[in-house]
């Protein structure tokens, strides 16, 4: 196959994996805490495991906040997912509270002062991707996956899939010609379901979702449409397998079509910059996308604990800019404020919002009039456009046609 011409694949995990269900637990309790206090600080990670929930992590909040109400929101987690199998039940696991408060050395560092402005929760690199491929500019492969589980999972919870159960996989590959994807090469799907189903029961009940979400005429071949390919998938979620807090970050992300600073997101508040900053990075890569400046775009930050501002910034277009990247990168700075409390200002961030960004990753998604997803609005375009205009008249860091 050509330099040209490849597969791509990219995978998407349902809500009831055991890992999506710990990213669960931990954004609905920070998004207690963000109720509460949005000044609060929270790190919280889970594991789940057959009748056991282990809550860890620190927190600093309000002292209302009751090891009752922590457990109350984690179970109501668990059963919104569709847990109440014999081995993982909402209301029957026990659950560990092992939470304890930050630490004086990183609050330090992080809170603003009289002389000292808000800095960054931990230093790290993060990536933010865009591309034109799809609508919400992302990348088609891990668009598709997540849609297929979504679907699925909307029709198990209102009950018209009720034989299948919350655990369930998707992996699309699609076939690129010039960095554009022309065809579905294969598909694979794995759910859980009720004792009794064949696999070809599964194969028939999962094929019209399948269908639904691929372009028309992108159907694959029947020998290349994978479905629970072991041919039985009745033991799953926590019981199945043990569950952590931030362990699909591609999954979170753009399926591997894009580099990841390795952080993960939930249960993180946003002085984080591992989760707030690769919310800012998406948002900038997708208004430069969206103002037309770039088919593809990679932007890169870096930061260090305690300082308020970004150490680095990098922009990539992989040679699909109509600027230089140099050039984007000097518009990004007078455009977007990068700063930890510049992000969560520009963003909003500050709020209850990020229990749903939990499962069906936290990119591609619909804004909404709440706050939801705000890194997802190309509210940026035209001051971008702006302020190439002046990048135009003085004839800086324009690209000559070939």
């Amino acid at each position: 196959m050509s330099e040209n011409r490849y597969i791509f694949t990219s995978e998407s995990v349902a809500e009831g994996h055991p890992d999506k269900v710990c990213d669960r637990v931990s954004d609905a309790l920070l998004d207690l805490f963000m109720r509460n206090d949005p000044d609060c600080r929270t790190a919280i990670e889970c594991l789940a495991t057959t009748d056991y929930l282990v809550i860890a992590g620190e927190t600093r909040g309000p002292e209302s906040i009751t090891k009752d109400e922590i457990e109350h929101t984690a179970r109501m987690a668990i059963k919104d997912i569709g847990y109440d199998q014999e081995e993982f039940h909402w209301n029957k696991i026990y659950v560990e509270n092992r939470l304890h408060a930050q630490s004086v050395d990183i609050a330090q560092g992080v809170d603003a002062g009289a002389e000292k402005a808000e800095g960054a929760g931990d230093q790290g690199i993060m990536f933010g991707y865009a591309c034109n491929e799809t609508d919400s500019l992302m990348p088609a492969a891990i668009c598709y996956s997540h849609d297929i589980l979504r679907l699925l999972a909307e029709d198990r919870k209102n009950g018209t899939l009720d034989m299948l159960g919350p655990d369930a996989k998707a992996q699309v590959s699609l076939v690129y010609e010039n960095h554009k994807p022309v065809s579905v090469d294969s598909v694979l799907v794995s759910s859980q379901h009720r004792d009794g189903l064949t696999q070809s029961d599964v194969r028939e009940i999962v094929r019209p979702y399948v269908k639904r979400v691929l372009p028309d005429g992108m159907m694959p071949t029947e020998d290349k449409f994978y479905v629970n390919p072991t041919g039985r998938f009745v033991i799953g979620g926590p019981h199945g397998d043990s569950g952590l807090t931030g362990r699909k970050i591609i999954v979170d992300t753009y399926g591997g079509a894009a580099p990841h600073g390795g952080g993960a997101f939930s249960g993180k508040d946003p002085s984080k910059v591992d989760r707030s900053a690769a919310y800012a990075s998406r948002y900038v890569a997708k208004n430069i996308v969206a103002a037309g400046f770039a088919d593809r775009c990679t932007l890169q930050l870096s930061y260090a604990i305690g300082v308020s501002h970004p150490i680095s910034l990098l922009v990539d277009t992989h040679g699909t800019g109509r600027f230089e990247d140099q050039a984007l990168a000097k518009m990004v700075t007078e455009v977007f404020d990068l700063s930890p409390r510049g992000i969560k200002t520009m963003l909003d961030l500050c709020r209850p919002i990020y229990e749903k960004t939990a499962a069906y990753g936290h990119f591609g998604r619909t804004p909404s009039e709440d706050g939801h997803f705000s890194w997802e609005k190309t509210d940026k375009v035209e001051d971008l456009k702006a302020v190439a205009e002046n990048f135009k008249s003085a004839e800086i860091g324009k690209r000559v046609a070939a």
